[in-house]
């Protein structure tokens, strides 16, 4: 629960972050997120910024000793609420992604390198919940309860 009131209150920077945001999403356009360090990943792209200081006091204020120990609790927290979003929609998510595979396979208007390249961005995306959906029983089961405390602190 610390961790989700630490996310709201890391809200609060959220103008010194878009411009930080909009930075790094230029730097990996085609990178598919690693659910399982996508905390801690973004904070290694962080350091050396102003904001890294400020969102490291604002975890301080919330029993974290720093912010590699609160990115590594964030991945966590991160890793078990998609595997628990996942679950809830993995059927038709499966058959959404098999339908799009088939599709992209059998487009006319397509090149042999256009399909390679959709079928490569396809296991990336399914690479990735794949990967959200490993998470530890232990940490899905504590995660379930704040599910919509997480979904209201990150706009979901």
């Amino acid at each position: 629960a610390s961790f989700i009131e630490s996310l709201q209150a890391a809200q609060t920077l959220a103008p010194e972050f878009e411009e930080l945001e909009r930075q790094m999403d230029s730097q990996n356009e085609s990178a598919m997120p690693d659910f399982s360090r996508i905390v801690s990943g973004s904070l290694e792209q962080m350091k050396g910024h102003e904001a890294y200081g400020r969102l490291e006091d604002v975890v301080q204020d919330h029993g974290f000793d720093n912010l590699e120990s609160w990115g590594a609790t964030g991945d966590r927290v991160f890793q078990a609420w998609m595997a628990i979003e996942m679950e809830q929609q993995s059927p038709a998510a499966q058959q959404e992604m098999n339908a799009a595979m088939s599709e992209i396979e059998n487009n006319p208007n397509m090149t042999a390198q256009q399909k390679a390249q959709m079928r490569a961005m396809m296991e990336g995306a399914m690479g990735a919940m794949q990967s959200a959906s490993n998470a530890p029983p232990a940490d899905i089961k504590a995660v379930r309860p704040h599910v919509d405390a997480l979904r209201e602190a990150g706009n979901y």
